[in-house]
């Protein structure tokens, strides 16, 4: 909001604007998160990076449906490598998983949290269409979506608090500014340009970098597995983002 003020960028928007830019901050910026943290209460984090890969089909799905953009089966083609590649990564999270009652609801949180994002990013790409700009509605969508938050965190009783001492500010802020801000911006200017089926595929690229940021700082020992899974999620990139793509259309 401060950025947006210094560079003088428009922030009065019509009422129906800000109704869809506050879907949008809900499904991108506020509950699907809080259920991907409730999902981690029983799910390790390969499993729930498994589950996110279906944010590809699911964007596929929605933006054919309500934005009427193409199937194209290079994306899905590529989203399914992809999808092997993560299972070959994640193995043995998968293989210890069962669905205990836990579990399962767990799992139904992930899934929600992959129905949010993507319902998410069909907003998004709706909201551009009609010509908003994205740092606007970022910053108006992530408002939003921390009093949603809020409210779900008051209304549950939780206290608010904050740890003073430097790790815990400093990665608040890199994570406010660089991994919200930076990103958010980032990729949904992305996903305007390339459209949301093939912006999906960053649902392959984040625990690919994760597992990275763990070999440097957690000696993360990586197997044949590894790496011909790390070897099909970039087949799979690149088949769904070649400039020529094979579109299916009714006859």
């Amino acid at each position: 909001m401060i950025y947006s003020k210094l560079a003088r960028l428009n922030l009065k928007f019509s009422l129906k604007n800000h109704a869809f830019i506050a879907l949008q901050g809900a499904c991108l910026f506020g509950i699907n998160y809080w259920l991907v943290y409730m999902a981690e209460e029983h799910l390790t984090s390969g499993l729930v990076a498994v589950i996110f890969v279906g944010l590809i089909f699911m964007n596929v799905l929605l933006s054919a449906l309500f934005l009427k953009y193409p199937v194209r089966k290079n994306v899905i083609i590529g989203g399914l490598i992809g999808v092997v590649g993560i299972m070959l990564i994640f193995k043995d999270e998968l293989r210890m998983f069962d669905f205990s009652d836990n579990n399962f609801v767990s799992f139904l949180f992930a899934v929600g949290s992959v129905l949010l994002a993507s319902s998410g990013n069909i907003l998004s790409a709706h909201n551009q269409k009609q010509k908003l700009p994205v740092i606007q509605t970022n910053a108006f969508g992530m408002l939003y979506g921390s009093i949603i938050v809020l409210s779900i965190a008051m209304l549950s009783g939780k206290t608010i608090s904050i740890d003073l001492n430097f790790a815990y500010l400093s990665s608040l802020a890199y994570l406010s500014i660089f991994g919200s801000i930076v990103a958010f911006t980032a990729y949904l200017n992305l996903l305007g340009k390339i459209g949301p089926d093939r912006s999906g595929y960053i649902s392959l690229v984040m625990p690919v970098i994760a597992l990275v940021l763990s070999t440097i700082f957690e000696n993360y020992q990586w197997t044949i597995y590894g790496f011909i899974g790390l070897l099909l999620i970039l087949t799979g990139i690149l088949l769904a983002l070649q400039r020529k793509t094979w579109v299916k259309t009714e006859q």
